[in-house]
């Protein structure tokens, strides 16, 4: 929620690819985990698809204009990564990919978080970064398909909020 009131506010414009892509992966993700025998854990993907779709709803309006050339590389590779994961039976399967295609999704915005991290709401990430710690104490199991996304959620959401917190002091300083 912060992260929407700051994009209503103008204090953050999201990148386009990584919430399209988010949104999308979103599904296939939360499929495939519930899938892989997740239960206790499956409401933080819930809410990946309810966050991602409203943000990437508003980046058509409030977002970063343009789609750059890595945006469409990435975008591309979230697109070859699909057909993979339509080529395979295996929840598990399905879900590394997934990750994958995640991956290629948040790239433009940890590249944006290191180069502009004013462009960032650092409370919005702050919980994001939160809620996935929270996830992980919520690991019923911790065999590989059950802690590999709660696991890569963390690193992920850490990576982008230490860039925005790191990057923006930095800058600060070279002032």
């Amino acid at each position: 929620m912060p992260y929407i009131l700051a994009i209503l506010r103008g204090e953050t414009k999201p990148n386009r690819a990584t919430w399209w892509i988010w949104t999308v992966v979103g599904f296939m993700l939360g499929a495939s985990y519930f899938s892989s025998g997740a239960n206790h854990t499956i409401w933080v993907p819930v809410s990946y698809i309810i966050g991602p779709l409203a943000t990437a709803i508003l980046s058509i309006k409030y977002g970063e204009g343009g789609w750059t050339r890595f945006d469409k590389c990435c975008l591309l590779g979230a697109g070859v990564s699909m057909v993979l994961w339509w080529m395979f039976s295996s929840p598990l399967t399905a879900l590394i990919i997934n990750l994958l295609i995640d991956l290629m999704g948040a790239l433009p915005t940890i590249r944006k978080a290191y180069h502009e991290p004013e462009s960032e709401d650092r409370t919005a990430w702050v919980l994001f970064f939160a809620g996935n710690i929270a996830n992980l104490f919520a690991v019923e199991s911790w065999t590989f398909a059950i802690a590999v996304y709660p696991i890569y959620m963390f690193l992920g959401s850490g990576l982008i909020t230490a860039f925005i917190f790191i990057r923006r002091n930095h800058k600060a300083k070279a002032k």
